[in-house]
């Protein structure tokens, strides 16, 4: 099995010098060369050992010095961001990933998950618009079409990484959050100050690879995989109160699930 030399300047030296993994590999060993190479950067990451937000050596420079083919290196660094351990971002390179939500799954708001969990959540609100339902806005709200409703999406961010697209339809009216609300708090809370909560939802969770807009939103290579959740909330009435369309970066997001067994 490879081994990799730490020689301690990983967390002296500054997040944006390289860090240059000193691997040796067996190539005798049945252990493919991408797994020896990505195994010891887990170690390291997952040991606190490289910083949040350090650099890694590019793939055609680590495939170079350690003399394997260009899809080695690509495939090994793929696989720890594709574990959320490694964060590709276009014109920063390979970094270790900032931070991981780990949002457990209930009828609660984004933003109080995150405070909650110690981030400094930031939001911008990229677009509000008053619209009439189509057939789709209305099957999603439970109204009729042509009722007037609230189309908005939102960039959420966590200490300055962007971290979810959220895109949410509200029925319109004098008590619908306004664009300076859903800046400075969650949607949950900006509903609630008008006396409107949730009691129940229904919501499915699924994943998909993001489009040419959501990349750049989220600072993802084009086509990169993402987190996708769909909720629609009622109020104690069984009114919709809101209706969800979120997209996450999966290498700084997952949903915990607790398991019971039957009997």
């Amino acid at each position: 099995m490879a081994e990799v030399n730490m020689t301690g300047t990983a967390q002296a030296e500054g997040l944006d010098v390289p860090f240059v993994p000193q691997i040796a590999l067996d190539r005798d060993s049945e252990v493919p060369l991408y797994q020896q190479i990505a195994h010891p950067l887990e170690e390291l990451i997952l040991a606190g050992r490289l910083e949040p937000g350090r650099l890694i050596e590019d793939e055609v420079s680590m495939a170079r010095r350690l003399k394997v083919s260009r899809p080695t290196t690509r495939r090994a660094l793929r696989d720890l961001v594709a574990r959320g351990l490694l964060t590709r971002r276009r014109g920063v390179g390979t970094r270790v990933t900032p931070m991981h939500v780990r949002r457990p799954l209930g009828l609660t708001s984004l933003n109080d998950d995150l405070v909650d969990a110690g981030f400094t959540p930031r939001t911008e609100v990229l677009s509000y618009e008053v619209m009439l339902a189509g057939e789709q806005e209305a099957r999603d709200l439970h109204t009729g079409i042509g009722s007037e409703v609230v189309r908005t999406t939102r960039l959420r961010y966590i200490d300055d990484e962007p971290l979810a697209i959220l895109t949410n339809l509200l029925p319109s009216g004098d008590r619908t959050p306004s664009v300076t609300q859903l800046t400075r708090q969650g949607l949950y809370d900006s509903l609630a100050a008008h006396g409107i909560r949730p009691v129940m939802a229904q919501q499915s969770i699924g994943a998909r690879l993001a489009s040419a807009r959501e990349s750049h939103l989220l600072a993802l290579d084009e086509g990169s995989a993402v987190l996708v959740m769909e909720r629609t909330a009622f109020d104690k009435e069984g009114t919709v109160i809101e209706y969800g369309n979120h997209v996450y970066n999966c290498g700084m997001y997952s949903f915990q699930f607790n398991l019971v067994a039957d009997g």
